[in-house]
């Protein structure tokens, strides 16, 4: 009976957004979210970590959705970085119609190997939809290269925003090392990976405990 009451009870899933400034992941969020879309001269950076739950179905699973939005300018790096622990999927956003942004994924990319483990889910949105700089095949290219999904999306129109992380969250369901974890049974919707359940809600971070991100591109989620 514990057995079947725990298969029927919600996932939960720890979301992570990175990428440079001005990509876009606050508006994917939101357009998520929300299914809300603020211009540019509406918005503002974000500062440090925003933090939204959300429920979605999934493969006949309900899923409950934890999703971090970071801010990766340096002087949050030593704030940000903590919040990789327990992540389960991680969303790389870039601007397709900013060159720089795409090639710093690399990066960030270096910035994971450090914080996460090689098991988490990782997504490469392509963001945006005018003056395209990068090629859909170069973002294709270049996930299938690091081994994760890809897809490009537009936070304005909402097209393909609800298909990235509902992909993303069927990957992590199809690796029950990462949802099936102590954390998760105890209920904290952080478990992770890493073994290990990160409770606390953003701004109440143990600084102590945090680490420098070496070599990574500045973040953040402008627009």
């Amino acid at each position: 009976m514990a057995q079947s009451k725990e298969q029927t009870g919600p996932v939960n899933v720890k979301l992570l957004l990175i990428g440079n400034s001005s990509v876009g992941k606050s508006s994917l969020l939101l357009r998520f979210s929300d299914e809300q879309w603020l211009p540019e001269d509406e918005s503002s950076a974000t500062i440090g970590v925003d933090f939204r739950v959300h429920k979605l179905d999934v493969k006949g699973r309900k899923v409950k959705l934890s999703i971090w939005d970071t801010a990766g300018q340096e002087r949050f790096r030593t704030i940000t970085s903590s919040y990789y622990r327990g992540a389960q999927g991680i969303i790389l956003v870039y601007d397709v119609s900013n060159r720089e942004s795409f090639e710093a994924l690399p990066r960030w990319y270096s910035e994971l190997e450090t914080y996460v483990s090689k098991s988490v889910v990782k997504i490469i949105v392509g963001n945006k939809e005018f003056s395209r700089q990068v090629p859909y095949s170069d973002g294709q290219r270049f996930a299938e290269r690091m081994g994760s999904l890809f897809m490009e999306a537009s936070a304005k129109t909402a097209t393909g925003v609800r298909e990235a992380f509902q992909e993303v969250v069927e990957k992590i369901l199809d690796t029950p090392e990462l949802w099936a974890a102590a954390g998760q049974k105890r209920g904290t919707g952080l478990g992770g990976a890493n073994g290990s359940a990160q409770g606390s809600m953003p701004g109440s971070i143990n600084l102590s405990e945090t680490q420098d991100g070496e070599g990574s591109s500045g973040g953040g989620c402008a627009c």
